[in-house]
């Protein structure tokens, strides 16, 4: 579950400015997705938990498994790869590569999402911290299922962006991602932000570990969490 700014301060009966105030001084955890704040449910709960701050309204009840739309991440890396040694010159090369592999697509709809990706701000950078982005296109799309595609770039030389990282580290590392449907758009964000921020991936891909190790992690990512931690979002 995923919530925006106006549902989270309402779930702690907080002002908004305060919720801002979070992310600047708290270090809340969060991700960007056009310009708006987005929030992982379970990232919340785990933060709030170590703070003592208990939730007053319903947004952050337990998840009901009915809302996920229940596709795994690691097939679609596996579909969009892992490129290494990318320049910063190459990078919308290599994203209209993966924008290639992209099964079951008839040809005007893959011209229609070069165009997008060709465009002054046709891509959303959403860096999320310790050198690591989740580019995504700024326009929701629907491509179907099985079509979900996501691949990770990692760079020679830091990306340049418009604004800042919010930790200030240059992102180095890209996980682009193109969901199935505009439904699972806000569902793959705060999973890969999830599986960034409290499991092996970022060390596994910081660290330089060959391709089937981050698949690994990433499959690890996808295995459904204990029941203590899908009541509490902690152990």
């Amino acid at each position: 579950m995923y919530l925006n700014l106006i549902q989270l301060a309402e779930s702690f009966g907080v002002s908004e400015k305060t919720v801002e105030d979070w992310i600047r001084h708290e270090g809340l955890p969060h991700v960007t997705d056009r310009g708006r704040l987005v929030f992982d449910r379970a990232r919340v709960v785990t933060w709030a938990a170590g703070r003592g701050l208990t939730a007053r309204a319903g947004f952050l009840a337990p998840e009901n498994a009915a809302f996920t739309t229940g596709f795994a991440l690691a097939p679609m890396l596996r579909a969009g790869g892992i490129w290494r040694g990318v320049a910063g010159t190459e990078v919308a090369d290599v994203l209209g590569r993966v924008l290639g592999s992209l099964p079951g697509l008839s040809e005007p709809v893959r011209a229609l999402l070069a165009q997008r990706l060709r465009l002054p701000a046709g891509i959303t950078w959403a860096p999320v911290g310790g050198g690591f982005g989740l580019p995504h296109f700024s326009a929701r799309v629907t491509l179907g299922r099985e079509a979900g595609i996501i691949a990770l770039l990692v760079l020679r030389e830091p990306l340049p962006l418009a604004e800042p990282p919010p930790d200030g580290v240059p992102v180095t590392r890209l996980f682009f991602f193109v969901p199935p449907s505009p439904r699972a758009h806000l569902e793959t964000l705060g999973r890969l932000s999830r599986a960034l921020a409290t499991g092996s991936l970022r060390d596994r891909v910081t660290g330089g570990a060959p391709d089937e190790e981050i698949l690994a992690a990433v499959v690890a990512a996808d295995a459904p969490r204990p029941a203590s931690m899908n009541r509490e979002g902690v152990e």
